[in-house]
C-alpha cells in the first residue's frame, strides 16, 4: 500500500496533468515558463521526484503537443526548452530514448526546414539536436540516417543569425567525429556550404573541415574547386580559413590538383564581363562589385597562399615551380588594375627568388637588371612606382623554367620554413 505521503504526491501529479490538459495557448505557456525556470539543470532523479516518478508522462504531453503545433510555431521556443530539460538530464537516458521513439529526430529537423518559423525557434531545435549528437555514435547515426546532414548543412547555409550558426557548427563538429559510417556525408555537407553566398557560414564550414581533416584522412577530390572558389570572398577572415586548409591538405593527394587550380588562378582572362557579383549584392554593407574586381581578389589570394605553401615546404616550393609560378606570378605582378595583387605576388616572386638561384637567374633575364634590381630593392612596395611599360614586360613574360632544373636545391642560406 501507498503513504499518505505519496497519495498526497499521486494526487499532486494528476492535477498538475488535468490543468495541462485542459488549458489553452495562455496557459499552457505560463506552465512551460514555471517549468523551465523551476527545473532547470536538474537530473532525471530529480525530475522524477519532482513530478512523483511519472515525469515521463508530462514529455509525453511534451511531445505530443510539439508535433502537433511546430509547424505554426506555437510556443515552440518554451516547448523546445522544456523537452531540453529532460534530454539534458544527467542519468535521463528514459527520457531520450522516449523522446526518439515519437520521431523526436525528424521533427526538429523539419523545424528546421521551415522558413516561416523565428531563427530563435531553430537554434533551440539545434540544441536539441546536439544532446542527440553528443549521446553516442548510434544517436549520431540516427541523425544521418534521417536526412540530417543535409538539413542542417542547407540550414548553415540560410541563416542570417550568427549565434545559430555557431551552433549549427558545434552540431556538425559533434556528427562529423566518432561517427565513421558518416563521416564522409558530414565532409561533404561542409563543402557545399562552401557555395554559398553567406561569408559567416563559409569561415564556419572551413574551421570545421580542417578540424575534421585528421579524422577523414584523405580530402576529397570535389573539395578542390569550391575552396578554390571561396578565395574570392571579399572576406579576410574567410580567406584566412581557407588558406588555413590549404594548409592542411599539402598531406594529402589533392594537393597537386590544389596547386595547380592556385597558379591557373594567378593568370585570369584580361577581359571578364561585367556582371555584378551575387555575393555583393545579397549583402547590403558591402558595394555592388563587379566579376573583374572578384577574379583580381581571387588572383591576389592565390599569390598569397602560394607564398606561404612554398615558405612552409622545400618540396611544395619545388612542385609549384614545375607548374611554372614563376611565369604566373609574374603577369600578376603586371596587372595594373589591383594593387593587391600587384604586392602579393611580388612578395611571393621575391621568395622563390631568394631561395632559388636559378629561378633568380631566369626572372632577371626576363626582366632586366635594372627593373630586377627595383623589385628586389623593395618587393612589398615597387608595384606603386611601376610605369605601364614595366607592367607590360611583367604580363607578357615568357619565364618557362625547366622541369629538371626546378628539382634543384634551394639555397641553405634561405631553405623554405626560415623566415
Amino acid at each position: 500500500m501507498t503513504s499518505v505521503k505519496e497519495q498526497e504526491a499521486i494526487k499532486k501529479l494528476m492535477s498538475f496533468l488535468r490543468e495541462w490538459d485542459s488549458a489553452r495557448k495562455v496557459a499552457r505557456s505560463r506552465i512551460l515558463d514555471n517549468f523551465i525556470k523551476s527545473n532547470h539543470g536538474k537530473t532525471g532523479p530529480e525530475l522524477e521526484l519532482e513530478f512523483s516518478q511519472g515525469a515521463s508522462l508530462f514529455l509525453a504531453r511534451l511531445t505530443a503537443w510539439l508535433r502537433m503545433v511546430y509547424m505554426y510555431g506555437t510556443c515552440l521556443d518554451k516547448l523546445l526548452k522544456s523537452i531540453g530539460i529532460f534530454l539534458s538530464a544527467a542519468s535521463g537516458r528514459r527520457y531520450l530514448l522516449e523522446f526518439l521513439e515519437i520521431g523526436g529526430v525528424l521533427t526538429l529537423l523539419e523545424i528546421l526546414g521551415l522558413s516561416h518559423l523565428k531563427e530563435e525557434d531553430k537554434r533551440e531545435s539545434v540544441k536539441l539536436l546536439q544532446l542527440i549528437a553528443n549521446a553516442g555514435r548510434k544517436y549520431k547515426e540516427l541523425i544521418c540516417e534521417s536526412y540530417g546532414v543535409r538539413s542542417i548543412t542547407e540550414f548553415l547555409a540560410t541563416s542570417r543569425s550568427t549565434e545559430t550558426q555557431e551552433e549549427v557548427q558545434l552540431l556538425l563538429h559533434s556528427l562529423g567525429h566518432g561517427n565513421p559510417k558518416y563521416q564522409n556525408q558530414v565532409y561533404k555537407g561542409l563543402i557545399a556550404v562552401l557555395l554559398c553566398t553567406s561569408p559567416r557560414a563559409q569561415q564556419l564550414s572551413l574551421q570545421t573541415l580542417r578540424v575534421m581533416q585528421d579524422v577523414v584522412g584523405e580530402a576529397l577530390g570535389s573539395a578542390v574547386e569550391p575552396l578554390l572558389a571561396v578565395l574570392r570572398s571579399v572576406h579576410l577572415e574567410v580567406q584566412y580559413e581557407a588558406i588555413q586548409l590549404l594548409r592542411a591538405l599539402m598531406a594529402c593527394e589533392v594537393r597537386t590538383a590544389l596547386l595547380k587550380g592556385l597558379v591557373a588562378l594567378l593568370t585570369p582572362p584580361r577581359k571578364e564581363a561585367f556582371a555584378f557579383s551575387s555575393e555583393t549584392a545579397q549583402d547590403p554593407a558591402l558595394p555592388c562589385l563587379r566579376e573583374p574586381v572578384l577574379v583580381y581578389i581571387q588572383q591576389a589570394a592565390a599569390a598569397k597562399a602560394i607564398g606561404i605553401l612554398a615558405k612552409e615546404s622545400a618540396e611544395v616550393a619545388e612542385e609549384l615551380i614545375q607548374l611554372k609560378v614563376v611565369h604566373s606570378l609574374m603577369v600578376a605582378m603586371g596587372n595594373q588594375d589591383h594593387a593587391g595583387s600587384q604586392r602579393q605576388a611580388s612578395m611571393s616572386l621575391a621568395y622563390f627568388v631568394r631561395t632559388f638561384p636559378f629561378v633568380e637567374e631566369h626572372v632577371r633575364t626576363a626582366v632586366g637588371n635594372t627593373l630586377f634590381q627595383l623589385f628586389m630593392d623593395s618587393p612589398e612596395t615597387w608595384y606603386a612606382k611601376m610605369d605601364s611599360f614595366q607592367a607590360e614586360i611583367l604580363a607578357s613574360n615568357r619565364v618557362d623554367i625547366p622541369k629538371e632544373m626546378a628539382r634543384l636545391q634551394p639555397t641553405e642560406e634561405t631553405s623554405p620554413g626560415v623566415n
